[in-house]
């Protein structure tokens, strides 16, 4: 494993990670993850924080460092980041409800510099008093040393910080 990955992949491990997560299957073409989180918050309000994502996604996590370049638009399907010289279109969105069902397809990070793409799949189910939010990101293509063995637990890390911070913003906003 090349030094950036690893410690890439260190980083993540120290990551704190919702309830019931889980690198779901991890092979040399691609693996799966899946976070579920209850948030105590109503559907509504936890969709409203979801698709301002500049509030909750961390900005280290960003090719810009600055979570507010960050944008979930809808108009052009597109989960895209402001550079100064640029942007980075991080996903493209495939299919959003409206109402508690958000895909994006593409690769995150520096998936991007791999032959892998992914589905990242966000679905709201309403509780009594409170939301449930499954995660899910299914990769696969090419990736030097295998997707799976290289990618999947990092990877899984950073999705989970990104679904503990969605959760915090959520349950904070009044």
């Amino acid at each position: 494993m090349s030094r950036p990955i690893f410690a890439l992949a260190a980083l993540m491990l120290l990551c704190a990670l919702p309830a019931r997560a889980e690198v779901i299957d991890a092979q040399p073409g691609g693996f799966a993850s899946r976070h579920v989180v209850t948030i105590q918050a109503p559907r509504e309000k936890v969709w409203a924080t979801l698709m301002d994502i500049a509030s909750w996604w961390n900005p280290s996590h960003s090719w810009s460092g600055k979570a507010e370049n960050l944008s979930l638009n809808l108009a052009d399907h597109c989960f895209c980041e402001a550079l100064p010289k640029g942007y980075v279109r991080h996903m493209e969105i495939v299919y959003v409800d409206g109402r508690g069902a958000l895909h994006l397809a593409g690769a995150l990070g520096p998936l991007q510099t791999t032959g892998a793409s992914g589905h990242l799949n966000l679905a709201l189910k309403d509780l009594k008093g409170s939301t449930e939010l499954t995660v899910t990101y299914d990769v696969g293509g090419y990736a030097q040393g295998g997707l799976g063995p290289v990618w999947a637990v990092p990877v899984d890390g950073v999705i989970g910080e990104q679904v503990s911070r969605l959760k915090a913003r959520a349950e904070a906003q009044p």
